[in-house]
């Protein structure tokens, strides 16, 4: 279907933001006790992390996973960024119809 992508990235975001989150509520906190917090595979964790540490958003250290000073802005941000993402989308196929 031509929505099968957009719904790839939208659970790749879920499964990134539920690590972040797993993040903020833990730090510091290292994969495999991340991994069983959100019962999420040790891989998947892996994954995001990494995703999250290039975004800027964790950084590694000694004792496991930290946030930085970018987490706060972009949780507080992060309604309203995926509302204007969403309203845009239903301008643009309203528009179009």
């Amino acid at each position: 279907m031509l929505t099968d992508g957009i719904e790839r990235e939208l659970k790749m975001l879920e499964r990134h933001l539920t690590v972040l989150k797993g993040v903020i509520k833990s730090e510091p906190v290292g994969i495999m006790k991340l991994s069983e917090d959100i019962g999420m595979s040790s891989h998947r964790v892996r994954y995001s992390l990494r995703v999250l540490e290039r975004a800027g958003l964790i950084r590694p250290s000694l004792h496991g996973a930290t946030t930085t000073e970018k987490t706060k802005v972009f949780m507080s941000e992060l309604d309203e960024n995926l509302d204007r993402m969403i309203e845009g989308m239903k301008r643009k196929v309203i528009k179009d119809r």
